[in-house]
């Protein structure tokens, strides 16, 4: 990493990751699950909740029911980083089942490297996603063992996030001309924690919490959670000062005065992580600097908060306290400034000039005086003429519409008068009703 400074005030708040009191372990922890089979993954993360007494969990992405393996389990403010766990790579181990005998073990090689690519996906039938065409990548394959009597195979894949392996069995069958489907499946990693990374059972989980509530000994309980930052040690990341953690908890952008150290392959626009001195999570970040500029910059923002993890006020809060801000308080109390600190009538004349208001529109400067050249006279003899046109044409208009209007109202009274040639025809119809 590369040091910017070492000089900043220690805090005596907070507490480095493994060192955390129980609760507060808890509450920043996450769990490696081995999945049993049968109970869906919603149900595995509701039983967790339900055993340890948390308040919120979430889990890495959904598991099918008779599928085994990896599932990482988020505990409380853990759960911020779920998201960025479910689009994370997976890895499998997965148990086909062939409809009909192939010729050797080598045209099974052969149909799952052509099968890893990015390829058009449809969701089976039972699943918990929306059964439309997508596009998911295959990015490794390798075939274990083929059992030609059983037409069994095994083979260990690596895929992004959303790929069906169900899917790529029936695929797999069709591209031998055989038919296929899957046997078993079994999730072996998911984003950065495998097997081998502290992966414990449900029973586990229970025999932990029933020894902490009976005996008050929590080491079991400390094995089986591991903190949150096991999820972002893959992250570049920044350090920063004491001063500065509540402000970022807040939302704020981190600056350049707030950076200790950070990593030599920061590009722009990567996500990184806001660590602590004591090594804690602060938040998720997208940076706008590379290393060299956070190198050579004297100001500037650094990176923008993606996502806070850590709870506001674990530190102090520092922002507002130094010379300047001082003043300014002072200075709205005695309503020399407004409440928003802008200046008013009020305002010396010595904060005006050392504190320039720069967000007021600048003065535009004044535009030159353009002299309009006179017409000369026959010019205007030409418009007072075209004027008098214009002025005859609309009396015409006028005449013309009232002798209109004039020829409509003596239709209209044509119409009403009957001629004398209906009054017998009247007479006939008043004798025909008397009658």
């Amino acid at each position: 990493m590369i040091v910017r400074t070492g000089h900043y005030t220690p805090a005596p708040n907070g507490a480095s990751p493994l060192s955390r009191n129980l609760q507060d372990y808890l509450r920043y922890g996450i769990i490696n699950l081995d999945k049993p089979a049968n109970p869906s993954s919603h149900e595995c993360v509701a039983w967790i909740r339900r055993i340890l007494k948390c308040d919120k969990t979430g889990h890495s992405g959904t598991l099918d029911p008779k599928v085994t393996g990896n599932l990482l389990v988020c505990l409380n403010r853990a759960t911020r980083l779920v998201k960025s766990q479910q689009s994370a790579g997976k890895e499998y181990v997965c148990v086909v089942r062939l409809h009909g005998a192939i010729k050797s073990q080598k045209y099974l090689e052969k149909a799952l490297e052509k099968l890893t690519c990015a390829m058009y996906q449809r969701p089976p039938l039972i699943s918990a996603v929306k059964r439309r065409l997508r596009i998911r990548t295959i990015y490794k394959s390798k075939l274990i063992e083929y059992d030609a009597e059983r037409h069994l195979g095994v083979f260990w894949v690596s895929c992004e996030a959303g790929t069906y392996i169900r899917t790529l069995c029936v695929h797999l069958g069709l591209l031998l001309g055989v038919g296929g489907h899957m046997q078993e499946l079994r999730r072996v990693r998911s984003g950065c924690l495998d097997e081998s990374a502290n992966m414990v059972t449900m029973h586990d989980v229970l025999d932990a919490q029933w020894q902490y509530e009976n005996r008050a000994d929590d080491s079991y309980l400390r094995r089986i959670v591991m903190p949150l930052e096991r999820l972002l040690v893959t992250y570049p990341r920044i350090i920063i000062k004491d001063s500065t953690v509540n402000a970022i908890c807040y939302g704020a952008q981190l600056m350049i005065p707030g950076i200790l150290r950070f990593s030599n392959n920061i590009e722009m626009g990567q996500v990184i992580v806001i660590v602590s001195t004591k090594g804690e999570g602060i938040a998720t970040a997208v940076a706008q600097m590379t290393s060299p500029q956070i190198a050579t910059c004297e100001y500037g923002t650094v990176a923008k908060t993606k996502r806070v993890i850590m709870e506001r006020d674990t530190y102090p809060r520092k922002w507002g306290l130094g010379p300047k801000a001082t003043e300014k308080k002072k200075l709205i109390a005695a309503g020399m400034l407004t409440k928003h600190g802008k200046t008013n009538e009020k305002t010396p004349e010595e904060w005006k000039s050392a504190v320039p208001n720069l967000r007021a529109d600048a003065q535009a400067p004044a535009k030159p005086e353009v002299k309009v050249p006179t017409a000369p006279a026959n010019s205007v003899a030409v418009e007072d003429a075209a004027k008098a046109k214009k002025s005859k044409k609309a009396k015409g208009d006028e005449n013309d519409d009232e002798a209109a209007k004039k020829a409509k109202k003596d239709k209209k009274r044509a119409a009403t008068e009957q001629p004398d040639s209906d009054a017998p025809m009247k007479v006939k119809k008043q004798k025909t009703e008397k009658a």
